[in-house]
């Protein structure tokens, strides 16, 4: 029968779509993102444990196994359990801390510059730690304390000082704070003494070299503390990602969950910058990573683990790229970001220039 004949009829049943193939479609993007999910925790699993046993100083899965036992093996057991367990750990935790932080400002703001990082909330947490090393002499646990409320007085002047601008006004406001705090931390560290000005480095690019249990300790209590508002956000930032004005027409209270999203990066920006430095543009790449690979939807937990295995990835390309040298590995990412961040400027020119 040609395909004439089967128009003609007027009497020809509708084709029957089968009710498991329809729950199939349905769940296809679910299974996909279960698998994207799953690759980049067996990634992120597998570059913690390079950072661990590989390198310079190598240790076997046995003896590490043993040392995590209590066992003390002479000289393994300092370098891996004093040195490099504690770096990569606060690597993992400040990465995702970051990733979602970046996935949080991009999102709530649908710009891919809205990063903490770009906006100048990280270097504001950098220069209040350093005015307090330097300022006032204090240490520990109290410089962190600094760089948080840092970053939440950065975080308020430019919401104050872009009020009524949009986001595109922000982002500009925040990047103009971000060169002013630089340039704060680039002068505080001229005043500073020789003996603090190594231990300062951390606040330029950013670093794990410098890692210890007490660091590690603090950023993965404070992570547990934000876990039930990044929970909570992900519902918020869902309903602002589609606009204001749609967001409120489908129920959502637009100004609490601004503020709460604001707060919520703003923090998960302040802790790993307290613990690790700014380390540079983790947040910024992170978001639009882990967007391309999530088939261009934002998903915080994705976003978390691609800030996560970035930073391993350039945390052991920095210890072992120069031997004898051990990297900041804010420069790594840095090397990393600057390129795409370059990209990402031409590409939106083009786009607004309707090239």
């Amino acid at each position: 029968m040609s395909l004439l004949e089967k128009n003609a009829m007027p009497n020809a049943a509708p084709p029957v779509v089968d009710g498991a193939w329809l729950r199939g479609q349905r769940k296809a993007p679910a299974r996909r993102r279960a698998c994207i999910m799953g690759g980049m925790a067996v990634l992120v699993f597998a570059l913690l444990a390079v950072n661990v046993l590989l390198g310079s100083f190598t240790v076997t899965v046995p003896d590490l196994l043993a040392m995590l036992g209590g066992e003390n093996i002479p000289g393994a057991s300092f370098i891996v359990m004093e040195n490099k367990l504690p770096q990569a750990l606060l690597g993992l935790l400040a990465g995702a801390s970051f990733g979602v932080a970046g996935a949080v400002f991009q999102t709530m703001l649908r710009n891919p510059l809205a990063s903490p990082d770009i906006i100048g909330i990280s270097y504001g947490a950098s220069a209040a730690a350093v005015a307090a090393v330097v300022l006032f002499g204090i240490r520990g646990g109290g410089v962190s304390a600094a760089a948080i409320v840092g970053a939440l007085l950065v975080a308020l002047l430019i919401s104050v000082l872009a009020r009524g601008r949009g986001g595109t006004g922000l982002i500009l406001v925040g990047i103009g704070a971000a060169a002013f705090m630089q340039a704060v931390v680039t002068f505080l560290m001229s005043r500073a003494d020789i003996s603090s000005a190594q231990e300062l480095m951390v606040w330029l690019t950013g670093s794990l070299n410098s890692a210890n249990w007490e660091r590690v300790g603090i950023l993965a209590v404070a992570l547990v503390v934000l876990a039930p508002l990044v929970a909570l956000g992900g519902r918020e930032l869902r309903g602002l990602s589609l606009g204001d004005d749609t967001a409120a027409g489908l129920g959502f209270n637009v100004p609490r969950a601004r503020l709460l999203l604001i707060v919520l990066g703003v923090l998960l920006a302040a802790f790993p910058t307290a613990a690790a430095g700014p380390i540079a543009f983790v947040a910024f790449l992170s978001g639009p990573i882990a967007k391309r690979l999530n088939g261009g939807a934002a998903s915080l937990p994705l976003s978390g683990l691609v800030g996560a295995a970035i930073v391993l990835a350039a945390h052991f390309a920095a210890v072992n790229a120069v031997p004898g040298t051990s990297l900041p590995v804010g420069v790594v990412t840095g090397a990393l970001g600057a390129p795409f961040l370059l990209w990402l400027l031409i590409s939106s020119n083009r786009a607004n220039q309707g090239g």
